[in-house]
């Protein structure tokens, strides 16, 4: 997620079987006067800044759409990506947002607001990509080492693609996938696109490779990303679409969302429903 390509096999683990109070939830919000957040402390979509404060993406875009839904502060609270949907319905959180992407198998645990991005992937590979790695199929023909995050989707990607799931590496974020990649340690990482690019910016011994969609049953997979609820929350999660669908058609979303560099490719019209197929 990055390194926020989160994926599939992270959040499936444990989904929590406790048992959740049922109640007006927006007004219990709005009566405290704050949400708690869960994030996986990533850049761009949750992360401290050199300031010690707490923003990205999703942080910024709840401070706005919850105060407009009458809740004045937002709590962020960082974990691992994994305890993320456990934590929800546990009650630890009130929403979660993390660079998650919409799935299936998730959408079978939470339910989501229609997503304020879409993602392409993209791989972090040595200076001049001397392996000419542009897919997962590239990677699975020249026999390439591929590391990628915990819980990302790119685990799947490659599976999909003839990868064995033993021979890939698994690390913390794309921060531990760059310094593997320009240490040699392995060919290449595989994250999202936005991840891929701010992550290389800095170095002079690695890049990144033009965004691309990985086919998945010889499809073309696009992925988007969206805020989690609690199952019984649905009218907060409505409440929140709405917001969101208004700051899209008004440009909002996008001047939020492009200084912690997403561009207009990454913006998107896909629904929770689509994603959730």
């Amino acid at each position: 997620m990055g390194g926020a390509a989160l994926g599939a096999a992270g959040a499936l683990g444990v989904a929590g079987c406790s048992k959740v109070p049922t109640g007006d939830t927006l007004a219990r919000l709005r009566s405290q006067g704050i949400v708690r957040m869960g994030i996986a402390g990533e850049a761009p979509y949750g992360f401290i800044d050199d300031q010690g404060n707490f923003t990205g993406e999703a942080v910024e875009l709840a401070k706005v759409i919850f105060k407009r839904l009458g809740v004045a502060k937002v709590q962020p609270v960082a974990t691992d990506f994994s305890s993320l949907i456990p934590g929800l319905n546990s009650q630890q959180f009130d929403v979660v947002s993390a660079g998650m992407y919409i799935n299936k198998d998730r959408c079978a645990q939470v339910i989501f607001a229609d997503p304020e991005y879409q993602m392409l992937d993209s791989f972090i590979v040595p200076k001049g990509n001397p392996k000419k790695l542009l897919s997962y199929q590239d990677i699975k023909r020249t026999g390439a080492k591929m590391a990628t995050g915990t819980g990302y989707a790119e685990i799947d990607y490659a599976i999909a693609a003839g990868i064995p799931e033993k021979e890939l590496v698994i690390l913390q974020d794309p921060v531990a996938g760059l310094n593997a990649v320009e240490s040699g340690r392995v060919d290449v990482f595989a994250g999202t696109a936005l991840t891929g690019r701010g992550v290389v910016k800095k170095s002079t011994k690695a890049e990144a490779t033009a965004p691309f969609a990985p086919l998945v049953d010889g499809k073309k997979k696009v992925d988007g990303g969206g805020f989690a609820f609690r199952r019984l929350d649905a009218e907060v999660r409505d409440a929140f679409n709405v917001e969101i669908h208004k700051m899209k058609k008004s440009g909002e979303l996008f001047r939020i969302l492009q200084p912690f560099g997403f561009t207009k490719s990454e913006m998107t019209t896909l629904t929770a429903k689509e994603l959730c197929r």
